[in-house]
């Protein structure tokens, strides 16, 4: 059970004492979320992944630093990775020197450390690669656009049985990407998403969403045609995070129905 759902049964003080009890006394509500064990698979999966998150963040900041330390010597780099490369190039490799001998010596080995990393992560996208290729489900999801190799074995190893949820929704609510509610009076209010859930899948369904959207908003289908009306009544960041919540509801319907997906074009 989730301990948020624990919590209000805990009398007074907490000890591990009233914990048990409450623990004991939440289990036995009819109305409980339980949460599913995963299997030694999917907890490999999970950690391959936040070891790749970490490395990502690494390498960015990193790149920062390296950006930082250009910067005060009067080098101005803009943002991205091919321009921070031809950037140290250039002044690395240059004809002439652009920095001094102990700071050309010190970038050169913040950015050997950042090719290290570089072929560290890329190591693991084909490990992903791989393993998307080998399992059936991961295979369902990468026809959903804008779900990719590391969506496709982060979402499998997360959701494990999409039985668990009864409908589409509860998988877009549990990943924190349905509005929250503040009804009083009988005046419902919906303000911005929950973010409940895995930080890391909601921001990987969201980052699809986004490369995504550019092409499905141009074609002749349901989909295409609704993220269209969606946009046109709507800022371009909600219209990302309401496609990246429709995309957690196609994933459960591939899982739970095992089909892959299919668009469907508008009627004539």
């Amino acid at each position: 059970m989730s301990p948020e759902y624990v919590r209000p049964y805990v009398k007074a003080q907490k000890n591990d004492d009233r914990d048990a009890e409450a623990i004991a006394e939440a289990a036995t509500r009819p109305t409980m979320r339980f949460v599913t064990l995963k299997s030694e698979d999917q907890l490999d999966m999970q950690t391959l992944h936040r070891v790749r998150d970490r490395l990502v963040a690494e390498r960015t900041s990193l790149m920062n630093q390296i950006r930082s330390v250009l910067l005060e010597r009067g080098h101005i780099v803009p943002q991205g990775r091919a321009r921070l490369a031809a950037a140290l190039e250039e002044l690395l490799d240059g004809p002439e020197p652009a920095l001094s001998t102990r700071m050309a010596m010190l970038v050169s080995d913040m950015r050997a450390r950042w090719q290290s990393l570089n072929e560290r992560i890329a190591a693991f996208d084909r490990e992903f690669a791989e393993a998307a290729e080998q399992d059936l489900h991961a295979r369902r999801l990468l026809t959903i656009p804008g779900v990719g190799a590391l969506n496709a074995t982060a979402l499998v190893a997360a959701v494990g049985d999409a039985g668990t949820f009864a409908r589409g929704r509860d998988l877009a609510a549990w990943l924190g990407l349905v509005p929250r509610q503040a009804t009083t009076g009988g005046k419902p209010r919906l303000l911005g998403i929950t973010k409940r859930g895995s930080r890391y899948l909601r921001k990987l369904l969201i980052q699809g969403a986004r490369s995504a959207m550019p092409t499905l908003r141009k074609t002749d289908t349901r989909l295409g045609a609704w993220l269209r009306g969606l946009l046109a009544r709507s800022h371009p960041n909600t219209a990302v995070v309401a496609l990246a919540a429709k995309l957690a509801r196609i994933v459960w319907a591939l899982l739970r129905h095992e089909r892959t997906y299919e668009m469907s074009a508008l009627p004539a």
